[in-house]
């Protein structure tokens, strides 16, 4: 439903369905519920909150926002994978003893429309916002701060999620990414390497965590801007090429779209001699397989990921669940990054979930707890174990809230992105500022 303004908050089908009057009644004393919350409650709700004053014997209440209808940055898949896990849960009896609520909320991939979704978690008493995307954190962050709503498994997009301290990331954001990709170069034997990035201040930021990764190989770095958008790429293509030595490889971190732009002149260039590198984000097997596969720009391309590749075992039980639960939802793409991500954050919530005390009503605040605890949360192979304990933050002002610093490689071989080396390499050490592992 669209009201002045705000984006669409859809309710899917795990909703227990009411009578109109029953749902005035419940809007109404929420409303009354509501007058009551004095500005001193609301000064210290971090520790509390909004969030927490649901009843017990109410059902749970998560939400899931992410962008659609807005062109390359769209997720719909992330929504719709939400709905499917909600009916999924309660099919098996619900969490702690209580049937979940997914809400879902196109945030338009603007501010506005992102505050109202916050807004819309926080009146509805959410316990948390779980596996979504947004890039535009400074303006919800503060939202769910002050409403004591932990905001589990973003997408990574913007420094906050990585600062909050009611954040809990379960990927590394761009900044993993790009430092991955460098090692991967450096495993790949490149000589050389230009990075084509985003003309903006955090396409600025990338350069010194992909130069971090390559010093020690002794790998000289080219820096290429990148408009964002673009309808010739061509000139851009020619200098991330350069003469096509040997030994010469290039890594993209643009956006869906501008990639996609920027594939056709690197096809037509038709380079010998230069390899190509991406960050998985901005292409995925939908794009190979729309380029050509292995007879495309991308055939043999090294990719850099959060998580395992579509083809691994790992990602049976989502198969699973968007097979059985998806309702025929054609926007549910395994492999897609994003609907991974959702994936993942919604297996972290399950396991939080359970492991707060039955003897105490599941809220915000108790879920905050146990992911506060530095106990590890299994994710059965999607990452490592994860924690967001003192001893698990990264040392780092900016971002102490990326605990998951681990990324996998990839390539595209036969057509399809399949493991280039086995398990999770942690770049940890890259992101501090530090020096590799001896």
């Amino acid at each position: 439903m669209r009201r002045n303004g705000s984006p669409d908050v859809h309710q899917p089908a795990v909703r227990r369905t009411t009578g109109l009057r029953r749902g005035r009644r419940r809007r109404a004393a929420a409303l009354a519920a509501a007058a009551f919350v004095t500005p001193a409650l609301l000064a210290t709700s971090a520790c509390g909150g909004p969030a927490d004053a649901a009843s017990a014997s109410s059902d749970l209440t998560v939400m899931t926002w992410a962008p659609s209808g807005t062109g390359s940055a769209d997720r719909p898949g992330m929504t719709a994978l939400a709905e499917a896990v909600g009916r999924e849960i309660n099919g098996t009896g619900g969490l702690h003893g209580r049937k979940l609520r997914v809400l879902t909320c196109n945030e338009h991939n603007t501010a506005e429309g992102v505050t109202a979704c916050a807004r819309q978690a926080v009146d509805a008493h959410a316990v948390a916002v779980v596996g979504s995307y947004s890039q535009y954190g400074s303006s919800f962050v503060a939202m769910l701060e002050q409403a004591g709503i932990p905001y589990l498994g973003g997408y990574g997009l913007s420094t906050p999620e990585f600062s909050s301290p009611l954040s809990y990331p379960v990927a590394g954001g761009t900044p993993a990414l790009i430092a991955g990709s460098g090692r991967q170069l450096v495993e790949a034997g490149c000589k050389s390497v230009s990075l084509v990035r985003p003309d903006t201040r955090a396409g600025d930021t990338l350069v010194g965590y992909l130069d971090s990764a390559l010093q020690p190989a002794g790998i000289r770095l080219t820096d290429i801007k990148a408009p964002e958008q673009s309808n010739d790429y061509t000139a851009i293509a020619q200098r991330a090429i350069g003469d096509d030595r040997k030994g010469h490889c290039v890594t993209l971190a643009l956006g869906p779209e501008p990639t996609a732009n920027l594939l056709d002149p690197l096809r037509r260039l038709g380079a010998k001699n230069t390899s190509l590198a991406s960050v998985i984000g901005s292409f995925q097997q939908s794009v190979v397989d729309a380029t050509g596969g292995d007879n495309g720009p991308l055939g043999h391309a090294y990719a850099t990921g959060w998580f395992p590749a579509e083809a691994s075992p790992v990602w049976d039980a989502l198969r699973d669940t968007v097979r059985t639960h998806g309702a025929g939802e054609t926007a549910i793409d395994v492999a897609d990054p994003g609907v991974q991500t959702t994936w993942v954050a919604y297996e972290v919530f399950r396991a939080a979930a359970d492991r707060v005390d039955k003897a105490k009503p599941l809220t915000a605040k108790t879920l905050r707890a146990v992911l506060d605890s530095g106990d590890p949360i299994d994710t059965h192979g999607a990452t490592p174990p994860l924690s967001w304990g003192m001893t698990n933050m990264l040392a780092s002002a900016d971002s102490p809230r990326l605990v998951n610093t681990s990324v996998t490689f990839q390539q595209v071989q036969g057509g399809r992105l399949v493991e280039q080396h086995q398990g999770f390499v942690d770049v940890r050490w890259v992101l501090a500022g530090g020096n590799p592992p001896a």
